[in-house]
């Protein structure tokens, strides 16, 4: 156990000097290292009153000053993340994955704030939704940024914003907007990857796929079941009927990858769709919808609409690729119970980027920590935090 602990010291030491940087003073850039700590630490709940006690300090001040008003760029501390998880994840056929998480909170202050559909509670709660992207590659994943979504109500209210610290310069954007523009930092920062993949809020977004294709970005999508699709010719035909026309034997039994209880196993399909293709360079792409079908009584289908050359458009791949999207999930599970994502208790802008950045950056130390020793045991992880 003691050389395990070694080595995770170790590790967030090491990638803590990354960040060093960023902080003009001493005393910031210290505290950062042990709030670092303390996220992965023993800590009860990672709030600003038992973070200090832990980190030995009579009075939060400390780290409120931290997270509110100490010098220091959140966004290039989450471009140190961004470059450490591709480091030591990337994969050119690594997976970005998008998806959002809700964050309960109480009273009409904190930034972004309101009564809104909670995935995280499955139900209409007073929340703050995040929108976050994922790095899915060498048999680990570890996020790499994130956003805070900020409904219309809160952008057309200029004086509420000023108050939660909300800069001038954020607009209106939708969860897919906010998704796009994570994307695109990653894919122009060179991180390596193969394939983009979310859920229904994503793929249902034809102008997040559009922008993908113009990019010559391969994805797999979610989409909704009457998804409109152009299926053998220029028409518009619902996802589901589609794939209610496919015949017995395009269904194949495949695993999806290993889950909890073992092999995540279902029948898939592939339809290949209709794209408008002029030049030699389009007909090397192709557009495809991919039905997932559970094996229970029930029979419930999915569906994916895919982007991608036509080369590289097999079907054991494209389930893999839809399988890696359930990882952001088992991220934000381990992020909130291990790394404090959702203990935060900031009411600002500035203070919730600072805290979810910092603990994004201790996640990531743990994601790189266990791929390296299940590479070198072969078996489950066994990290184990301070």
């Amino acid at each position: 156990m003691r050389t395990r602990l070694k080595a995770w010291e170790r590790e967030l030491v090491s990638m803590h000097e990354r960040l060093g940087g960023l902080f003009r003073r001493s005393e910031p850039r210290q505290r950062s290292l042990a709030y670092l700590q303390g996220l992965l630490g023993s800590v009860e709940r990672k709030n600003g009153w038992q973070l200090a006690e832990w980190i030995g300090e009579a009075t939060p001040d400390g780290v409120q000053h931290l997270l509110e008003r100490a010098v220091w760029d959140a966004d290039a501390a989450r471009d140190v993340l961004r470059s450490y998880v591709a480091e030591h994840l990337g994969d050119r056929e690594g997976v970005l994955i998008v998806d959002e998480t809700g964050f309960l909170k109480k009273g009409v202050h904190s930034a972004g704030v309101q009564r809104q559909y909670s995935g995280t509670a499955g139900r209409i709660e007073n929340c703050q939704i995040g929108v976050f992207l994922c790095y899915a590659g060498r048999g680990a994943s570890a996020f790499i940024d994130r956003e805070l979504y900020v409904p219309r109500q809160w952008s057309a209210d200029r004086q509420r914003c000023d108050a939660a610290g909300i800069p001038a310069s954020v607009e209106f954007a939708t969860k897919p907007r906010l998704a796009r523009q994570m994307i695109e930092r990653a894919l122009d920062a060179g991180v390596p990857c193969g394939w983009v993949t979310g859920d229904e809020v994503y793929g249902g977004d034809r102008h997040l796929r559009l922008w993908l294709e113009s990019r010559e970005q391969p994805f797999v999508l979610a989409v909704a079941c009457n998804e409109p699709l152009w299926w053998q010719g220029p028409k518009s035909v619902k996802a589901e009927s589609i794939a209610g026309s496919l015949r017995l034997q395009a269904w194949k039994r495949l695993s999806a990858g290993p889950g909890a209880k073992g092999e995540r196993l279902y029948d898939w399909a592939l339809a290949p769709l209709w794209r408008l293709q002029l030049t030699p360079q389009e007909q090397r792409w192709g557009h495809y919808l991919l039905v997932r079908r559970s094996l229970d009584e029930k029979r419930e289908l999915a569906y994916y609409v895919v982007f991608a050359p036509r080369a590289k458009a097999k079907l054991g791949k494209l389930v893999q690729i839809a399988g890696r999207r359930w990882e952001i999930e088992i991220g934000f599970e381990a992020a909130k119970g291990e790394c404090g994502l959702d203990q935060y208790e900031v009411r600002r802008w500035q203070g919730w980027y600072r805290h979810i950045t910092l603990s994004l950056l201790a996640h990531a130390v743990l994601a790189v920590l266990r791929s390296a020793e299940k590479k070198n045991a072969g078996g489950p992880d066994r990290v184990e935090r301070a």
